[in-house]
């Protein structure tokens, strides 16, 4: 049963002590969970009793059929013990007085006749970036369905070259409550919805396809409005007659114009990761030894921040507890610190700054990005452009691969220009951009002042682990970046 917005009155502490301790059947109360928590985490450095339920549904649409849908309820419990740089980790998809017995005598081990000093709780915090209940709970599965079937209809009718259609609502509901020691507990109950579009088109014997993707965390009523639904079709066809007219990209050394938003992949994968604390306590990082030095060029001001309303990679608190918070990793152009969780941040001495994060109950926490953005200069984008005597203007990004350690990267561009004697001339395909994280910081040249959050598609992945996160920027101009093409 979806959690209903009669239901908000009550704290998120009240509605996971629902879930969790006073369901029929349940065979652990709160105290007992509590007494058993702060025996484990006794003599330890850190630790947590991590509590979870989700719930989530999906309605796919192909060619004006539902071909699947689904909805899943899942719950479940991780214990953890910290010593040092160790971890004892136990979980378990059943939340009674014996398993999270055995969880406790499990992750014992980890002591091995020593001791530590338990580290200071995280501290409160009372606000509030995104609706508590469940986006189902304003909606129908027979109208999230039948929207599907607007979609479907409205995208045949813009044309008859269009010959596939698909589309997706995808919801989540995620209730979290975390135990440490000392009785400190605090809870957190976290929306996310998405929707995706795809269409297919045909013109003289060639296909090309388009989507659009967008969510956050928010009613699922916003998405399912006539206006943002259409917009998504629109640009998904938009793109896909892009994609038509598009020729062979070039290859060689060029500027390259990024645009604004989703493009901000670049910098979360070749060099957020890298301003991870573990990468840097470890030493694997090609920032770890740069604190205070010059990473970017001047202007360049990145920043990872937990706390934008309803944005997709936002939390009130991280998953163990910390609030998140607005972190300056780059500060014109110089490196001033790394995201981290309460391990890291431990062991290297500095303050965790609300990124522990983990995928589910069953994954231990992990320093990781939340919403990561370049901030804005003072340039447009037409002086961009008009400055650019041969490159590329890189509208969208599709997928790419980077190596982490080294900050290397490959991308392919979706949607992408051509600039000739600062002129945007003709679209191309088939182009990608290939270089160093820490070598393109230092080749942006203009900074626009278009900053703009991607519209809510984003998922990280780290160890195995996936969890959404937001990624954004200006319009940047790239000087003498290395593209691949076609041509």
């Amino acid at each position: 049963m979806p959690f209903r917005a009669d239901e908000t009155s009550l704290s998120a502490l009240a509605v996971t002590d629902r879930l969790f301790f006073e369901r029929s059947g349940s065979t652990l109360t709160r105290d007992e969970a509590e007494a058993l928590v702060g025996k484990t985490l006794n003599d330890v450095d850190d630790g947590e009793l991590f509590l979870e339920y989700r719930e989530s549904e999906g309605i796919v649409l192909e060619d004006g059929v539902i071909r699947s849908a689904s909805f899943n309820t899942s719950s479940g419990f991780g214990l953890r013990s910290v010593l040092g740089a160790e971890t004892g980790f136990a979980h378990s998809d059943t939340l009674s007085r014996a398993a999270l017995s055995r969880a406790a005598e499990a992750v014992s081990v980890v002591r091995q006749g020593r001791s530590g000093t338990l580290a200071p709780p995280p501290g409160p915090t009372n606000r509030r970036l995104y609706m508590p209940e469940s986006p189902l709970s304003d909606t129908d599965f027979a109208t999230r369905a039948a929207v599907l079937g607007e979609i479907d209809a409205y995208a045949r009718g813009l044309g008859s070259e269009i010959m596939q259609v698909s589309a997706s609502i995808a919801t989540e509901w995620q209730a979290v409550q975390i135990l440490k020691g000392g009785g400190f507990r605090t809870a957190d109950l976290r929306p996310l919805v998405r929707l995706n579009v795809s269409v297919v088109l045909e013109r003289d014997d060639k296909r090309e396809s388009g989507s659009r993707g967008l969510g956050g965390r928010y009613s699922l009523s916003r998405i399912l409005g006539r206006e943002t639904w259409q917009e998504a079709v629109d640009e998904a066809v938009r793109r896909a007659r892009v994609s038509l007219e598009a020729g062979p990209a070039p290859a060689g050394e060029m500027d390259v114009v990024l645009g604004p938003g989703w493009p901000g992949i670049l910098l979360h994968e070749a060099v957020g990761h890298g301003l991870e604390g573990d990468f840097n306590r470890k030493g694997t990082s090609n920032f770890s030894t740069m604190i205070g030095k010059r990473v970017a060029a001047p202007g360049v001001t990145v920043i990872d921040d937990g706390t934008l309303d309803e944005a997709r990679g936002s939390l009130t608190i991280d998953d163990e507890g910390t609030p998140t918070g607005r972190t300056v990793m780059i500060e014109d152009g110089i490196l001033r610190g790394f995201i981290q969780d309460r391990l890291n941040a431990r062991l290297m001495g500095v303050s965790p700054t609300g990124n522990g994060r983990r995928q589910s109950y069953a994954h231990v926490p992990l320093p990781r990005m939340t919403n990561t953005l370049m901030l804005g200069g003072d340039a447009t984008t037409e002086e961009m452009i008009r400055s650019t005597k041969r490159g590329l203007y890189a509208v969208d990004f599709g997928g790419g691969q980077v190596d982490i350690t080294s900050g290397k990267f490959v991308f392919a561009m979706s949607e992408a220009y051509l600039i000739e004697d600062g002129v945007v001339t003709r679209p191309v395909k088939g182009a990608t951009l290939i270089g160093n994280g820490f070598d393109a910081m230092n080749r942006i040249s203009m900074i626009g002042q278009d900053i703009a959050l991607d519209p809510g598609i984003g998922t990280c992945g780290k160890a195995g682990q996936g969890v959404p996160v937001g990624v954004g920027q200006p319009t940047l101009k790239l000087a003498g970046l290395t593209v691949g093409g076609t041509a």
